[in-house]
């Protein structure tokens, strides 16, 4: 293997080329964003990572390759300064990057957020000079190192659930000469002892706007953070604190997702056979198939979103050709099969018919004129927490 003579020389060349290369497709249109991806050594604060092998192992689990310095210097060099996510950590466990090993399957639990989706997201907050800004999800603390670039480390909070994560972030910060304020937090609590704060930016997602960070917000502040669900339903919204503590902003468009806050994981909830056998053996044909809001377009991304507001305690699993709906909290339970005309049928069972409520949702959505995200408005109250369209019910979100 040979290895670079300088790698801080080869690494400033590749961060040119990663700006050069967001500018161009619209993705880094702000001079003073440029200039800190241009300056952050991003290659610092992923020293070992997975990326996803081109096939699957026997069991169709995909199959996660390490990459590291000592590995293979050139795919890690290059890795760093692609516009990807780097998996950093599955299941909660951080790995061994000295005997680092390939994985099969497995649930990513911190990464490295492609580069262009987190200075959309530092600019999406309108984040600027002279903020004092709280991230949530330190991660590797390559988004943090951008922010304290941008605006100085002094007014950069961050904080991270996983201790072990936070760690390494913080050796990777400071020795880059980045010194913010750094804790072990739970980001559904915000951090108090920096509040208040301007801007608020999450990355990771939650089921409901915390109270705590509508409360650590100044007066005119902004929160953008992406709602999600155990549909796995995903929203971003932006929203602006008042000064009687309520909050009102738009969900933003695109189909960004990020992982749960750990503390609103989705539970296990066993077999879907079991729940399956519980249901009565009448079916009817359902109005809506499952595709709505689950094909792999934008709208049906959107669209999820809205259907999981509908039954927020509900979980989604594919067991052969059927489709099955589990909601531990009511006890209720749907299954969807095809019938021989290409169509759907439904049983349903529980105190909640899960399908027939998603299926009011897409109702109201078809006569609403299928509306797009940008034109839903989410508000924050003591009363909880409403999704509004002029056109459509409102929708409650789930209590934080």
């Amino acid at each position: 293997m040979t290895l670079p003579v300088d790698l801080d020389t080869d690494a400033a060349r590749l961060r040119a080329v990663m700006a050069e290369d967001l500018a161009v497709r619209g993705a880094l249109d702000d001079p003073a964003w440029r200039a800190a991806v241009e300056e952050v050594p991003r290659h610092r604060f992923v020293p070992g990572f997975y990326l996803p092998g081109e096939e699957r192992d026997g069991r169709g689990l995909t199959l996660w390759q390490p990459v590291t310095a000592a590995l293979d210097h050139g795919r890690w060099l290059a890795a760093a300064y692609s516009d990807t996510t780097l998996i950093t950590q599955f299941d909660g466990e951080e790995p061994d990057w000295e005997q680092p090993v390939e994985r099969h399957g497995g649930a990513p639990t911190s990464s490295s957020t492609l580069p262009s989706l987190v200075v959309r997201m530092w600019a999406d907050a309108d984040v600027r000079k002279g903020h004092s800004v709280l991230e949530i999800g330190t991660g590797t603390g390559y988004s943090t190192a951008l922010a304290c670039e941008r605006l100085g480390s002094a007014g950069v909070t961050s904080i991270e659930v996983d201790p072990h994560r936070l760690e390494r972030a913080a050796s990777a910060l400071h020795g880059c000469g980045y010194t913010p304020t750094l804790g072990v937090a739970d980001g559904l609590y915000g951090y108090w002892p920096e509040a208040p704060f301007d801007r608020i930016v999450a990355a990771c997602s939650f089921r409901a706007v915390p109270p705590a960070l509508v409360a650590q917000t100044r007066p005119g502040g902004k929160i953008l953070l992406t709602l999600s669900g155990w549909l796995y339903g995903y929203a971003r919204v932006l929203l602006t604190v008042a000064g009687d503590g309520t909050a009102e902003g738009q969900l933003l468009g695109g189909t960004v997702s990020f992982m749960s806050a750990r503390t609103h994981a989705a539970p296990a909830f066993g077999n879907p056979a079991h729940w399956a056998a519980e249901l009565p053996g009448e079916a009817r044909v359902a109005r809506h198939g499952p595709e709505r809001i689950t094909a792999a377009t934008e709208e049906a991304f959107s669209l999820r979103f809205l259907a999981q507001s509908a039954v927020p305690d509900a979980q989604l699993a594919t067991v052969g050709n059927a489709l099955h709906l589990v909601d531990v909290v009511s006890g209720s339970a749907a299954a969807l099969t095809r019938d021989g005309d290409g169509g759907w049928q439904v049983r349903e069972g529980g105190s909640v018919r899960l399908w027939e409520r998603v299926e009011r949702v897409l109702d109201a959505y078809d006569m609403a004129g299928r509306p797009g995200p940008e034109t839903f408005t989410l508000c924050v109250h003591d009363g909880g927490q409403h999704l509004r369209h002029p056109s459509m019910p409102c929708l409650p979100l789930p209590s934080p």
